[in-house]
């Protein structure tokens, strides 16, 4: 039986992937900074999973949050902060908190995992396509995807033989944070003619992880909406 860990995965993208996981037999755990939550959304998931409490903007409490992981699998980053900051109206903390989730926080948590993963274990992180698409708001969104980048491919080197890999949706189109924009303005320019979808994610973030081959490779899952 594998053990999966979804770091983020009380809600969202990550939600859906733990669920993903737990239907097929794995041992689960995920995480939200509010430990009810976490539990609560373990829950409702079902199966053989339980939540803990992790908060990646607070990197120096990351090694005991998971002090009792014995063993991974499949480690599944998503956890972010996309509260939107300008340089016009920089919000430092804000900023500071984004980066130090998305770059230290990502890091760490791989580092604080390693020696617990199993033979063929992998990582994907999460970032997103504002990293080549920017948007108003999107100063650090855009700045801390990017740097997945360099981090992906200096951890595959650090960690090797263990494989890491990301991940970088576009608008997904039936998520929570999008479904009830049925016009969202990038349905006109996808190629495909549609927003990807959770499912679609579910499956590029599964294989990166089951394919042995990948490694230090970004997969773009947007339905080509780059191209346009």
């Amino acid at each position: 039986m594998s053990t999966s860990i979804i770091v983020g995965g009380s809600n969202g993208l990550g939600r859906v992937i733990a669920q993903h996981f737990a239907d097929r037999g794995d041992t689960v755990i995920i995480t939200s900074r509010d430990k009810a939550r976490a539990e609560a959304v373990a829950a409702e998931i079902g199966g053989n999973t339980r939540g803990l409490s992790a908060d990646l903007s607070q990197p120096g409490s990351i090694a005991a949050a998971f002090a009792d992981v014995t063993e991974v699998d499949n480690l599944v980053i998503t956890a972010t902060s996309q509260t939107p900051n300008t340089l016009g109206g920089f919000d430092l903390d804000a900023a500071v908190t984004a980066l130090t989730i998305k770059l230290v926080g990502y890091a760490e948590t791989v580092r604080v995992l390693r020696d617990r993963f199993r033979p063929g274990a992998s990582v994907v992180l999460f970032g997103g396509v504002a990293k080549d698409r920017p948007y108003p708001g999107s100063t650090m969104v855009t700045t801390h995807n990017a740097a997945l980048s360099g981090l992906v491919k200096t951890l595959a080197v650090e960690i090797a033989p263990y494989r890491v890999n990301a991940v970088h949706p576009g608008i997904v189109g039936d998520s929570p944070k999008w479904r009830d924009m049925p016009d969202h303005p990038h349905v006109a320019r996808t190629p495909i003619g549609r927003l990807v979808t959770m499912a679609e994610i579910v499956d590029a973030t599964d294989f990166l992880l089951r394919n042995g081959g990948i490694n230090a490779q970004e997969l773009t899952v947007e339905g080509g909406v780059l191209a346009s």
